[in-house]
């Protein structure tokens, strides 16, 4: 191929190759390189006709791209990463964009968002949701970055980007880290998504007795509904599918250990350092790590055991419930994570649009859903809503599905099956709607044994006393 290309894309893995060959459909000349030749001869191979080339050098593939020059990188987060920096930057110009397109951790995207502006390169954390068919076919893209450069890229990301009724699903979010930390917190509710979806699945399972078939009809069901979304959808079509060695279904061929790669976890971790409660989140990551520990749980079966006690009331009304129950819970796993990306985006400086990113998850991405739209007008109604739950349309629909919520963890406790995401759920509720915590008595106990001091209803200021010498009624 003669022409230059548009862009570079360095890591021509499924994402890679699949990111690559998007761009060439639309019409960009893209440029692919990885180290593993293996790849690079798979790229050829999928792209030909297209307009892309390949490079078996990293001076080769730069020669190839137009000025200014914009390179991808599709590359696993960390190391990997600083190490295709640590090449390509001396070879780079002011100028020149470079796009982290992987699941970076924000805190590193910030550090390599201001050592590159030294050198007068534009540094992009792009957060890339759709996996692999997004990638290929149009995924949810969480760009921030300079503002200015924005622009110079922003054709190549609409192109790429799925599309809702015609919008694309992509949008500049914010400087630095904005991109990263936004894709960070969107994994963070898909983690508590998940672990809703296998709770319901659980209490199906373990609770009613139902086998794949009756719960694969649930989860079709559910998809029909206002809980429609990509996660349950999916969910649905889990259940049916036969295992080709054992002709059983694949579900029950699966070991029950979850796998994280750390988004969740950074999720967390965010949150605690900004204060933000959430805790549907954190029982989420919570249960993935509960998973591997395989060998203690079958001990502790043995050990601790007590039967799990089956439902034996009207299966009709639980049903009835456990939809209202994933409804509210589903509901306040987005409220969590968009109370997360307001307080977030105050302390550090973002300005996040938080409509806007509702509205470039509506499509493309893992936690899309029919639901996405109301949050959506939400904050377009009311930009500087502090929660989703104070939302008149959305509060009104906790009303109408909180009781299920309960039903579901009281019955829950009584059969012995673990839902701690629909515990935290509903525990979350009642707090953040409660004027009064009993957080005076743990101030009092602060004060009593570190001085922490404390304030008063009262009387301004902050006081400290002496509990020891303090009179006893």
């Amino acid at each position: 191929m003669s022409q230059k290309c548009k862009l570079g894309m360095i890591g021509l893995g499924v994402m890679g190759q699949n990111f690559a060959l998007n761009l060439a459909d639309k019409g960009f000349a893209v440029a692919g390189f990885d180290v593993d030749k293996g790849k690079v001869n798979s790229f050829r191979d999928a792209g030909k006709g297209k307009p892309i080339a390949t490079a078996q050098t990293m001076d080769e593939f730069l020669s190839k791209l137009s000025s200014p020059k914009v390179v991808m990188m599709l590359v696993p987060a960390g190391a990997p990463v600083d190490a295709v920096l640590k090449e390509l930057v001396p070879k780079l110009s002011p100028g020149d964009i470079v796009i982290d397109g992987g699941n970076s951790y924000y805190k590193d995207t910030s550090v390599r968002f201001q050592n590159l502006a030294k050198k007068g390169i534009y540094f992009f954390g792009v957060g890339v949701s759709g996996g692999e068919e997004g990638a290929r076919h149009g995924p949810s893209l969480m760009p921030g970055g300079n503002k200015e450069a924005y622009p110079q890229i922003a054709s190549l990301l609409e192109a790429a980007s799925a599309k809702v009724n015609g919008d694309p699903c992509v949008a500049y979010l914010g400087p630095g880290c904005a991109g990263h930390f936004v894709k960070m917190v969107h994994n963070g509710i898909e983690y508590a998504l998940m672990e809703l979806i296998a709770e319901s699945y659980d209490l199906m399972k373990r609770g009613l007795g139902f086998d794949d078939e009756s719960i694969e009809t649930v989860f079709k069901d559910w998809n029909k509904s206002e809980l429609k979304g990509y996660l349950v959808e999916i969910t649905s079509r889990i259940f049916g599918v036969i295992d080709p060695n054992t002709h059983k279904r694949l579900i029950d061929e699966i070991l029950a250990v979850a796998k994280q790669k750390g988004t969740g976890m950074w999720t967390s971790q965010a949150a605690g350092e900004m204060q933000v409660p959430i805790p549907t989140i954190d029982t989420a990551v919570s249960r993935r790590d509960l998973t591997g520990f395989v060998e203690e749980r079958i001990l502790a079966s043995t050990a601790l055991r007590r039967k799990i006690h089956r439902f034996e009331g009207d299966k009709k009304l639980f049903l009835d419930n456990l939809k209202k129950a994933f409804h509210t819970s589903m509901i306040i796993s987005y409220a969590q994570g968009m109370a997360l990306l307001k307080v977030a985006s105050e302390k550090m400086g973002f300005d996040l649009d938080l409509e806007t990113v509702a509205r470039i998850w509506r499509g493309g991405c893992i936690i899309r859903s029919d639901f996405l739209e109301r949050i959506r007008k939400a904050f377009k109604q009311n930009p500087t809503l502090p929660n989703i739950l104070l939302d008149s349309d959305i509060d009104q629909t906790i009303f109408e599905n909180e009781e299920g919520l309960r039903y579901i963890v009281s019955k829950g406790v009584e059969m012995g099956i673990s839902i701690p995401s629909f515990m935290a759920s509903i525990s979350y509720l009642d707090g953040y709607r409660s004027e009064w915590l009993p957080a005076n008595l743990i101030q009092a106990e602060r004060d009593y044994f570190g001085a922490h001091t404390y304030e008063r209803i009262d009387e301004k200021g902050t006081f400290h006393t002496n509990w020891e010498q303090s009179e006893i009624v």
